[in-house]
């Protein structure tokens, strides 16, 4: 079985795809590949928007939980995360539809992230997450103790 340039050289694979894109040859694409690339595009977007959710989040508890602590690089991680998260939505619309997903599957690390940052007891973290998604986009939302 002879290696494939993908396999091979995936730079020199992209950009002899892209040739037959723009020359029309289409029947010589490798087209089980280009599809895995196009789909993992997209996750990547989404894999962003999930890591940028678990630092947002994680500063939202720490803000919330360890409130005599609060400081200013807080304030301004919550912020740039926020504005990054607009910024990623209005360029990737289709990942509005994801949100509830993301924050599911963001709740446990960013819950972990702020305990290990915290050096507090698991148990003065909440198990399930208290912030709806609105409430973690509003930029004029910053949690209660």
């Amino acid at each position: 079985m002879s290696i494939t340039l993908y396999e091979q050289d995936f730079y020199s694979w992209v950009y002899q795809q892209s040739n037959l894109l723009r020359e029309g040859k289409f029947e010589q694409l490798d087209l089980a590949h280009l599809i895995e690339e196009l789909e993992d595009l997209g996750n990547r977007h989404y894999d962003q928007l999930e890591s940028r959710f678990i630092q947002l989040i994680a500063h939202l508890l720490k803000w919330q939980v360890q409130y005599w602590k609060q400081t200013n690089s807080w304030r301004a991680t919550i912020r740039v995360q926020r504005t990054a998260i607009a910024k990623l939505l209005r360029r990737n619309p289709g990942l509005k539809s994801r949100l509830e997903e993301a924050l599911n599957e963001s709740w446990s690390e960013a819950r972990d992230l702020a305990i290990a940052e915290t050096d507090l007891p698991d148990d003065q973290f909440p198990e399930v997450c208290p912030f709806s998604v609105e409430q973690i986009m509003n930029s004029d939302f910053w949690p209660n103790p």
